[in-house]
């Protein structure tokens, strides 16, 4: 099935670039004498302090960075048992910045901190099992880590768990259950999560098909930068699908997707330029030029 496809394939995209995300304590300054405060802190044992100063060197907040130094500290709090330390120690080790890059290391310490019940390290340990990335895949596991972070409002599991349900994997197949995942994480601003809505309305599954619906979370996304959702949007509009027909808009939809990336020549040139006049495309670049600039967001930077 061609939706499908699309929801499948953006799950890998949204692990690879944003599952493994350092988390920062609370409270913190960043200038250098909060640095020296902490510092003190951290030094007399203070796990949370030992957390931030490890994210102070890390990102070189009041302190010249260094990963060395970062990585001395998150084990510091991590060995007493401070969650968001583990999870930051096991980016560490997937990162392989400093420590040797070790994947089942990785997820010694993403499991330390899921156990907790740190939403970030369950997601992050649900993608190793999705992927098979330190530990043998397990559909099943990885379901059952994307549940846990995703009944604790984190979005990305919600999409993935999502995901899972469309594609029956550790679960069985329930576009309903799909739907209401994607809503969750689509509510929260998620621009795969919001495309993938639409897909669903789209093609009315899981769903009652509706276009409008699938036009109205397709602009969420597209007004967010998200290339697909800007390509599916230009498309409702060439049809004239949940919206008014309009091949000039459509145009200038396709246009923006293009300059994010996607792949449109060949909807251009025979779609596109076919139904379209010269003055048509013209003006449907003047829009492109207008919607930038009045939303300069289009755009990925």
């Amino acid at each position: 099935m061609k939706t499908l496809k699309k929801i499948a394939a953006m799950r890998y995209a949204v692990c690879a670039l944003l599952a493994f995300c350092l988390c920062w304590g609370v409270g913190c300054s960043k200038n250098i004498s909060e640095f020296e405060a902490t510092k003190a802190l951290a030094e007399k044992g203070d796990a949370s302090a030992q957390l931030n100063l490890g994210y102070m060197y890390y990102n070189g907040e009041g302190v010249p960075q260094d990963f060395k130094e970062a990585v001395r500290w998150y084990r510091k709090a991590a060995d007493q048992g401070h969650a968001k330390a583990q999870h930051n120690l096991g980016v560490m080790y997937h990162e392989g910045k400093v420590v040797l890059q070790d994947d089942k290391e990785a997820v010694n310490w993403y499991r330390k901190a899921a156990e907790q019940g740190f939403a970030e390290a369950q997601y992050n340990l649900g993608v190793m099992y999705d992927n098979g990335i330190g530990v043998l895949e397990d559909d099943k596991e990885a379901v059952n880590w994307y549940r846990k972070a995703a009944e604790q409002e984190f979005a990305l599991a919600q999409l993935n768990l999502g995901v899972k349900y469309t594609e029956g994997k550790g679960v069985p197949q329930n576009f309903e259950e799909a739907v209401k995942w994607f809503r969750k994480a689509a509510e929260q601003g998620l621009v795969n999560a919001q495309n993938n809505l639409g897909l669903m309305y789209e093609d009315g599954i899981g769903v009652l098909e509706d276009d409008k619906e699938a036009v109205n979370w397709y602009r969420k996304a597209a007004e967010q930068g998200f290339a697909q959702a800007q390509y599916n949007l230009g498309v409702k509009h060439f049809y004239g699908e949940g919206v008014l027909l309009d091949h000039t808009t459509s145009y200038a939809w396709a246009q923006i997707a293009e300059a994010n990336g996607y792949d449109l020549k060949k909807f251009k040139s025979e779609v596109l330029k076919k139904n379209m006049t010269p003055e048509q495309i013209a003006k449907a670049q003047e829009l492109f030029k207008e919607m930038v600039k009045k939303n300069p967001k289009l755009l990925n930077e």
